[in-house]
């Protein structure tokens, strides 16, 4: 029997995608891999439009057994194609996005609703070909819940902290919640568009911005993707300055999870002493790379940065003091039972739901799911480095805050290693479009999860590029993982899945 991979390359490979083929089909095709993604063997990596003569559409599909990748495009002269949505969920808000983007039609799909325009924009459809004057939306109609002795809360899009907006639409029976909807988009930058026809110096840093507490993860992806296309690969010492900065981009998000974790749960000893930690990964950062948070750091071709003088030392002495105090902290979080009576079987992400959307990161690997794009499909330094995946299976709270706690652990071994194998020489290496058109994949895995980054070159500017942040698959499961809960504990089930809502809003 024919796998989804095989489906797709009976159709016709396109010239210059690299490293993974593309191959155009035919709508009977596609319908077909959409029906088979998901059945515990492949994964959805992406769905995303592009204009050239025709609409298009573009699907990316993994084997998770053997990292094997292709990609799936239809061509949709009318701009309407078959709905990938219907077959399976988890492209769901992918069709929504590309209609508000491109104004292309996925048919037969189940959820139709605006999904990035929210009816602020100044054009409709920004990226299709036919781009329509603004007019006023019908009134954004949430999902109804039926039952007796309902009500409604609503919160957001303006939070009481410091943070994104997001409305969430809380359907309860009295503390229990029994529905938990999202309206995201309120930080809608126009990435994709900004790319359009950018030097590929200008789209590095367009990228890095997508979600800035991921910018190394976006460099890597966005570098990978224009090296894969250009047929040229960044340097052996660039390449371990990359994973350098990864980690250490790891590591500070991480130890700052964890203490928001606690927080959430009014444990603020834990967050203060977590925030001294994350504090110290970012001076350490910038002693290294001149930056705390290493933007603009990664760029295609290798690094801008290379590591200081000073680095070397700054980052061991960093290793010394997280071993030195973070098991006393695990020690402080696994022995006060207030603390896990709030975490435990709170917020359960069941692992059939995290299989059929493809989760990555604490979020997946917290459910069973042991996949790490470091690993699988793998790229350097990675495949010269030695390092395990956490994998857990309660899918609470409790075992997503260990995921991030061995994977602190892991990232110190790695930084080690790192530091130790670094060789002298180049740390990039020089760009040549040419004249010619070219595409590139290129994943990167950030803390979250797989970050995915597509492009088309036309010579030394990028035509169209497609970032996708593992968000897009873990912001519909804090949905399923808090039905049930009570409305107390959203805060503690949100902060960790710690979902982007500036990587999910481009």
């Amino acid at each position: 029997m024919p796998t989804v991979l095989d489906i797709i390359r009976g159709g016709e490979r396109a010239e210059n995608h690299r490293p993974w083929p593309r191959f155009t089909v035919t709508e009977d095709a596609w319908r077909r891999a959409a029906g088979e993604i998901g059945g515990g063997q492949t994964s959805l990596l992406g769905l995303w439009a592009d204009r050239t003569a025709f609409p298009i559409i573009h699907m990316a599909i993994m084997d998770e057994a053997t990292g094997d990748i292709a990609v799936a495009s239809l061509i949709c002269p009318d701009g309407n194609y078959p709905s990938v949505g219907a077959l399976h969920p988890p492209a769901i808000r992918l069709e929504r996005a590309i209609l508000s983007l491109f104004g292309y039609v996925a048919i037969d799909g189940p959820d139709s609703r605006p999904w990035l325009d929210l009816g602020f924009w100044n054009v409709r459809h920004p990226l299709g070909a036919r781009q329509e004057e603004p007019t006023a939306y019908d009134p954004y109609q949430f999902l109804p819940v039926e039952g007796d002795n309902l009500h409604q809360i609503p919160v957001g899009p303006v939070h009481a902290g410091i943070i994104e907006p997001g409305h969430f639409r809380f359907t309860a029976g009295g503390e229990t919640v029994v529905r938990l909807e999202e309206r995201l988009g309120y930080v809608h930058k126009g990435i994709e568009s900004l790319m359009a026809g950018a030097p590929i110096e200008k789209a590095a840093r367009l990228a890095a911005r997508t979600s800035g507490d991921s910018t190394v993860a976006y460099g890597i992806a966005f570098a990978r993707a224009v090296e894969a296309a250009l047929g040229i690969e960044a340097p052996p010492r660039a390449q371990l300055l990359r994973a350098l900065m990864a980690e250490l981009e790891r590591l500070a998000n991480h130890l700052g999870d964890l203490g928001a974790i606690c927080n959430d749960a009014s444990f603020s000893l834990m967050h203060a002493h977590c925030g001294i930690l994350r504090e110290l990964v970012l001076r350490a950062a910038n002693d290294a790379f001149g930056h705390r948070l290493m933007m603009d750091r990664v760029v295609p071709g290798g690094v801008a940065a290379d590591l200081s003088s000073a680095g070397v030392p700054r980052i061991r002495e960093l290793l010394w003091q997280v071993r030195w105090r973070f098991p006393r902290l695990i020690e402080l979080y696994d022995n006060t039972a207030s603390l896990q009576d709030r975490t435990v079987a709170t917020g359960v992400l069941r692992a059939e739901l995290a299989k059929q959307f493809g989760a990555s990161g604490y979020v997946g690997r917290a459910s069973g799911r042991n996949v790490d794009a470091r690993k699988m499909p793998g790229y350097a330094p990675y495949d010269r480095l030695a390092f395990t995946v956490p994998v857990l299976t309660a899918g609470d709270v409790n075992a997503r805050v260990w995921i991030r706690i061995h994977e602190v652990e892991q990232s110190l071994t790695l930084i080690e290693q790192i530091l130790d194998r670094l060789p002298d020489g180049p740390t990039a290496i020089a760009l040549d479009g040419g004249n010619t058109a070219a595409e590139g994949l290129g994943l990167a895995e950030s803390f979250r999860g797989d970050v995915l980054a597509w492009v088309r070159l036309d010579g030394s500017r990028v035509a169209r590029c497609h970032l996708r942040d593992p968000s897009w698959f873990q912001w519909p499961l804090l949905e399923a993982a808090i039905e049930g809960n009570i409305v107390a504990d959203f805060p503690l089930c949100n902060k960790s899945f710690n979902c982007s809502y500036s990587g999910h809003d481009l």
